[in-house]
């Protein structure tokens, strides 16, 4: 048997790696937030609340995250289920590989390429071009929602359907032939059957999609055209422009706060709804 010294020496090098690269920059944004602006920019040492009090000035950037953030983690799933079930269910294992590299190539190139060839695609040269020779005119896709979410669908698809490859790839086959032979309906099997198993990989993709996107700043930046701003174009404005370090930081911090609420009221949806994998019965 392991002693508990032998475990805490294990443990010790990735705990110190998350105090030191987690923990203690977060300390320093939380320090900040309580400071003021200095007369040249960035942070001079104080206690106070004016930072929190200011941050209704950035409630549109706060409102566009934790309105795009999630919906563009809905539009992934969607998006990404079942093209995740067709790859580990229908799909010839011997086409699977070459299937998934596909997927992966575009991570191949930069996400800044990739989302210029998206400016193009959007803009008046692209489709509201193409529009405009059926009749259809004044088409504007360019700096608007509509522009960020496909940026954001483009951009973040990969990362949502691995891990849900990866639950319904492991599934069982034979729960479903013994549904099947029980006389159940494919709608039914998939109802009580594939998707309950396969709950773990949607928690996990959505996790991995909004955790990146309360954070994302340059497909808003690049395809919202200034008027689409996330919580990350703010804080690139507050650090980088207007050196506000202490407001900048007053903002992360509520990010922080608001992303650790939302994880945890989704993870224990996610429990929750994970829980009917116990429970999976062709009765």
């Amino acid at each position: 048997m392991t002693s508990p010294w032998v475990k805490r020496l294990l443990l010790f090098p990735a705990t110190a790696w998350m105090i030191v690269m987690l923990a203690l920059p977060l300390l320093v944004v939380v320090v900040f937030s309580f400071g003021e602006r200095g007369p040249a920019g960035g942070y001079v040492p104080a206690f106070t609340f004016d930072q929190y009090l200011n941050l209704p000035a950035r409630l549109a950037a706060f409102r566009n995250t934790l309105v795009l953030a999630p919906v563009g983690t809905l539009l992934c799933l969607l998006a990404a289920y079942p093209l995740a079930y067709f790859l580990a269910v229908k799909v010839d294992p011997r086409w699977r590989t070459l299937l998934l590299v596909l997927i992966i190539v575009p991570f191949w190139t930069s996400i800044l390429i990739r989302t210029y060839a998206w400016i193009f695609i959007l803009g008046g040269q692209g489709i509201p071009r193409l529009l405009e020779f059926v009749g259809i005119e004044g088409v504007r896709l360019i700096n608007t929602r509509f522009a960020v979410l496909t940026g954001i669908v483009y951009g973040y698809l990969p990362l949502m359907i691995f891990p849900i490859y990866v639950s319904l790839e492991k599934l069982d086959k034979r729960l479903l032939e013994a549904a099947a032979d029980l006389g159940s309906s494919p709608a039914w099997a998939f109802r009580n059957i594939t998707l309950p198993l396969s709950i773990p990989g949607i928690a996990t993709g959505c996790m991995l999609v909004f955790i990146l996107l309360m954070g994302e700043f340059l497909i808003p930046a690049l395809l919202g055209g200034g008027k689409v701003f996330f919580v990350g174009n703010a804080l690139v404005d507050l650090f980088l422009q207007s050196r506000n370090w202490a407001y900048g930081s007053a903002v992360a911090a509520t990010l922080v706060i608001v992303m650790l609420v939302t994880v945890g009221l989704y993870m224990k949806l996610m429990r929750r709804a994970g829980a009917q994998r116990d429970d999976v019965s062709l009765f």
